[in-house]
Formats: structure tokens, C-alpha cells, sequence
């Protein structure tokens, strides 16, 4: 008789399994295509940037939302970037964030993405046109200004030079070494075209200048934000201008190590007989401070605009309004 009920049981249960209500299938999650261009994977700080893009991008994917990251290498080639963009307006992309090869060439790219009516997120880079004040803007950036699905994220590059200039007058000489009256430097410049570079350049003197102090410039040379160049362009300076030389400005880190390993092959001593600063306030340009080997860096806040650009990426989205522009402060290491 037990073995009668159990199977009674077993058949009742299986019965009401098979009439039940289907439980309602979950819908899939929403995927959104984001297309992430930089404009050279072999880049320290970039790579740093877009590392933090694709982290945060999967931090904020939820059961329902999901995002279907492509990031791509521009290689530092205009044309090579331009044909990513084409590539991602023919892939639909739902969003676009561009970090420019060459700011001169903005126009154009933008042009072609506000057409295909995707929103574009540029982001480190900012095109040379581009005002604050709207006092010197173009007439070919005025629709994109007032594009509501186009927007700039970046650090003001003024700021990073003017700290740079400060960390040298902030020293007990104020970078005057050999005290003749003057600071006597070397500049290692990124790529001239880059407003970042022109004003990293332009500012970091400017603050020593308008703080009262002379100064004389040595040499100044185009490195190309490149470790290498950085090296060669110091080392071949120091070799030309010896003790002459007090400061080294370099407009990145990564010149900065170069620099530095072209003073420590010279004999020259950093804190002690020269000075070297650097902008990015990388890992290991930091631990260099801090042993005095390098005598100060800016950061530049990979991940604060990182965080900003995804966060305004997803706000377009969400068809939310956004602002033209989004600031993301430097800060002093020394």
C-alpha cells in the first residue's frame, strides 16, 4: 500500500509540473556596442587610461545591461584612426569615444560621426579650436559645441605646465643651481601638435616667469611623448651644455624616465646637481620622487577621467542631457 501511495505521489507531482503555469522567460539583457579609439596603444599613460575604460565599463554592467567594448590602436596614424572610425559608424556603434591622433584633423573625424548621428565622447586630446571662453572658436566647431550628443572630457593642460613651473620655484634655489641669476633648462616637448604639449610647454615657463625669476632657455626638442626620444634628446643636450643645464622639463613621464637615465649615464645627480619633472604621475615616476631620483610630476588623473568619460558615455546612452565640456583636475607630486 506505501509503494501505491508513493507512486500516486510521484505522478501527482509530475501532473501538476506539466499543467502548471510556464514560469515567464527573463528577457535578455540590453548590449550596448562601444567603440573605443586611442591614438597609440604603445603609450604609458594610455594605457593606463583605456585599461581603466574597459575595467569601469564592466563595473557598471548589471543583470539587464551589458557593454560590448571595442577598443582599437590608432597607432599614432590619422589616416589609420580615420578608417576606425569609418569601420565603427559602419559597425553601429551606440556610442564612440575618441582619444585623437591629431587634434588639427578633429573636424573632419567629428564631422563624420555627428552625421551618423552616433554620440562621441573625446576624451585627453582636445581639439585645437576648442575655447573656453568661445572668445578664439572657430566657425567649424560652432555646430559641434552646440551638439547635444558631442562632448569634451580632459585636463586643463595649462594647469599640469604652471605646476610644473611651480615645483621648480618651490625649490630652496628655485632651480637656480649654479645662483648666476637665472635658470638655464632643457625642454623635451610631446607632439607639437597637441595643444596638451604647446601648453605644457608654454606654462611651465610662464609660472617662473611671472613669478619673477629669468630664465634661459638651452634647448628645446620634440620627443614625441617617447621614452627613447626622451633619452636621446637629454642625452645629447647634456653632452652639448654640461653643467649649464639645471632643469629638465619634459611634457611627459615617459620622456621624463629617458631623461633620467640620460642624467644618471652623464654623472649628473637629480636633486643635487640638476632637477627633472615630468607630467602623468605614473607608478613608478611617483616611487622616483619619492626617492629623490626625480624632483617632482603632475598627475593626470587616468582614472578620474576615465570614470568621467564612460559615466557621460553612458549618460548619452540614456538620451541624458550633457554638458560640452568636463574638467578633471592635475595635481602636484613632489
Amino acid at each position: 500500500m506505501k509503494k501505491i501511495i508513493f507512486v500516486l505521489l510521484i505522478l501527482a507531482v509530475a501532473i501538476t509540473g506539466v499543467f502548471a503555469s510556464p514560469k515567464p522567460e527573463s528577457k535578455g539583457a540590453k548590449t550596448y556596442k562601444v567603440g573605443v579609439a586611442i591614438y597609440q596603444f604603445d603609450d604609458n599613460f594610455m594605457t593606463l587610461y583605456r585599461n581603466e575604460i574597459l575595467s569601469y565599463f564592466k563595473s557598471l554592467e548589471t543583470d539587464n545591461v551589458k557593454y560590448n567594448v571595442t577598443v582599437v590602436d590608432g597607432k599614432n596614424d590619422m589616416a589609420e584612426q580615420s578608417n576606425q572610425i569609418d569601420n565603427f559608424i559602419t559597425q553601429k556603434m551606440d556610442v564612440i569615444i575618441l582619444n585623437l591622433v591629431q587634434t588639427s584633423s578633429a573636424d573632419a573625424v567629428i564631422n563624420k560621426v555627428v552625421a551618423a548621428n552616433i554620440p562621441l565622447v573625446l576624451i585627453n586630446r582636445e581639439p585645437l579650436a576648442y575655447a573656453k571662453d568661445g572668445s578664439t572658436l572657430d566657425e567649424q566647431y560652432e555646430g559641434i559645441l552646440k551638439n547635444a550628443k558631442v562632448c569634451y572630457v580632459g585636463a586643463d593642460a595649462r594647469q599640469s605646465g604652471s605646476f610644473q613651473g611651480r615645483i621648480i620655484a618651490e625649490l630652496p634655489d628655485h632651480g637656480d643651481i649654479n645662483r648666476d641669476g637665472k635658470i638655464s633648462y632643457i625642454m623635451i616637448e610631446g607632439d607639437p601638435e597637441n595643444i596638451d604639449a604647446q601648453y605644457r610647454t608654454q606654462f611651465s615657463i610662464k609660472y617662473l616667469t611671472d613669478a619673477g625669476y629669468k630664465v634661459e632657455c638651452l634647448d628645446d626638442q620634440v620627443g614625441n611623448w617617447a621614452q627613447s626620444k626622451g633619452q636621446e634628446l637629454c642625452a645629447n643636450a647634456l653632452a652639448k651644455f654640461g653643467r649649464q643645464v639645471e632643469v629638465v622639463f619634459c611634457n611627459n613621464d615617459a620622456m621624463a624616465l629617458g631623461a633620467a637615465a640620460a642624467i644618471k649615464a652623464a654623472g649628473r645627480t637629480v636633486g643635487k646637481d640638476i632637477y627633472l619633472v615630468g607630467v602623468d604621475a605614473l607608478e613608478e615616476c611617483q616611487e622616483m620622487v619619492k626617492a629623490g631620483t626625480m624632483t617632482g610630476t603632475v598627475l593626470n588623473d587616468h582614472v578620474g577621467q576615465s570614470h568621467k568619460a564612460v559615466d557621460v558615455a553612458i549618460e548619452l546612452l540614456n538620451n541624458k542631457p550633457i554638458q560640452n565640456y568636463y574638467w578633471v583636475d592635475y595635481v602636484m607630486v613632489k
